[in-house]
């Protein structure tokens, strides 16, 4: 039975299983950094201890999170030289200097001063814990630059030279860094980092406010994770417009994917739900909105847009997956922008902290970052198939040579590790959130430095001793 196995489809199930799993950490601990930052400037700004102990609360949610996704990142390197050498080898001289880089200028500078961020209260003056979480949160920016420069080059190749036995060679590294579609995707992912955290805050802030828990602090919390849905979302419908226009000049063929069009037509209607055929390369059960694609796609109601004919059945990728993930991103994206114009219609009416029915709202829409940074990882590299490198190498060239039973092995041993490991730190996450936020932990002593008012009175009235 084992012997039919196929190890090119075990390999990308492996690699889709841990990747979808490694993105979750990255795309909340990115913006929980910046999060973290702001919060502590609103500390030392106003001496408000409320800010304080907020940030005590997140920043242990970081640190699980990011060693789960540092765990998380591991295993995925080694897949490269396990399931996938033949890619290694091939496209190793472009790839291994990025990733290289990831983690001499991101994860070194995290790791260092993560330490500071966690056991620096009382210890460090101010200046330099505040100094810290700036550049812990700097450090996931760098990460997420290297390692989508390096997922973007994958996507649109460029400032390199196939050498002998079909290697890779880098002729430009500027090129090849700062790819056709590597602004837009690097906008686009840090901005759903950003709604991805202030969803998980908006949902934790509104159970606290649903159960008249923490209400000081679910109101920081709730607060600002709203300025987000306000200002941020729509910010990501106009970004996401922008790389849209970017995949259709680079990966046409991705986009007619995305629209299910499988003529090439002028005023191409947008299919907004069907049921993609590709045997039949036909979308059953369409309902269609008249020329809005090509409105959508070149800004023009009659402007011209490929369809999947274009392309013979072998360079096509899997229509269904990409059609129904991008509707969900775009769908939750929507429910996004939605949640935001509610908070602002209730903030203005004085009743954002006190209607019920809205925090209910939120905390369902706890999970909705998440789902869209996967949905819109599964049209990216889904999307990009059959392709490994656009256009230069193909997925199934890049697999190790070997039997599937390994594969199989392995598949089996990660899913029940993955499910121990992360359940046990997504187990403890909530125990953190349960417990709250706590007011007995000490901020800074009378040895801090530049200490914010609030700090300063309580030390100059307790004779100088650490409060």
């Amino acid at each position: 039975m084992l012997e039919n196995v196929d190890p090119f489809l075990l390999s990308r199930i492996q690699f889709a299983f841990t990747v979808s799993f490694h993105i979750l950490f990255p795309a909340f601990t990115i913006g929980l950094a910046s999060w973290l930052a702001v919060l502590e400037w609103r500390w030392l700004k106003t001496g408000d201890a409320v800010y304080a102990e907020v940030y005590r609360m997140w920043v242990k949610i970081f640190a699980v999170t990011f060693g789960m996704g540092v765990v998380s990142g591991v295993v995925m390197s080694f897949q490269f030289g396990t399931n996938w050498s033949q890619f290694s080898d091939r496209a190793g001289n472009l790839l291994g200097p990025l990733l290289g880089y990831e983690v001499l200028t991101a994860f070194f500078l995290e790791a260092s001063f993560l330490g500071v961020m966690l056991f620096g209260w009382g210890r460090v003056s101010p200046k330099m814990h505040f100094a810290s979480t700036i550049i812990v949160a700097l450090g996931t920016l760098l990460s997420a630059f290297w390692i989508l420069s390096a997922n973007s080059w994958m996507q649109t190749p460029q400032g390199f030279r196939v050498g002998e036995n079909g290697l890779m060679v880098p002729t430009d590294w500027l090129e090849v860094i700062f790819n056709p579609s590597f602004p837009y995707r690097f906008a686009h992912m840090l901005v759903a980092a950003y709604l991805t955290c202030a969803f998980v805050v908006a949902g934790v802030g509104g159970y606290y406010l649903w159960r008249s828990r923490h209400v000081r602090h679910a109101r920081v919390m709730f607060g600002m994770a709203m300025i987000m849905a306000v200002f941020v979302a729509p910010m990501q419908l106009v970004i996401g417009d922008f790389h849209g226009l970017n995949t259709l000049e680079h990966q046409p063929a991705k986009v007619a994917a995305m629209e299910g069009l499988w003529e090439t037509q002028r005023g191409a209607p947008l299919n907004l739900f069907g049921w993609p055929d590709q045997d039949a390369e036909t979308t059953r059960y369409a309902v269609e909105v008249p020329n809005l694609s090509s409105l959508i796609l070149t800004h023009d109601p009659n402007g011209e847009v490929k369809g999947l004919k274009e392309w013979p059945r072998e360079d096509r990728p899997p229509v269904a997956w990409v059609f129904w993930s991008f509707r969900a991103m775009v769908g939750v994206g929507m429910l996004m922008i939605a949640t935001g114009i509610i908070a602002l219609v209730l903030f203005i009416r004085k009743r954002l902290f006190d209607t019920r029915w809205f925090h209910l709202w939120c905390m369902a829409m706890t999970p909705a970052g998440f789902v869209a940074v996967l949905a819109g990882w599964f049209v990216t590299e889904i999307g990009r198939q059959p392709y490994i490198v656009y256009g230069v190498m193909r997925s199934v060239e890049a697999v190790t040579p070997m039997a599937g039973e390994p594969v199989l092995m392995s598949l089996t041993a990660f899913v029940f590790t993955y499910a121990f490991v992360f359940g046990a730190g997504t187990y403890y996450i909530l125990r953190l959130i349960a417990r709250g936020p706590s007011t007995e932990e000490p901020t800074y002593g009378s040895h801090g430095v530049d200490q914010p008012p609030l700090v300063t009175q309580l030390v100059k009235e307790s004779g100088g001793k650490d409060v």
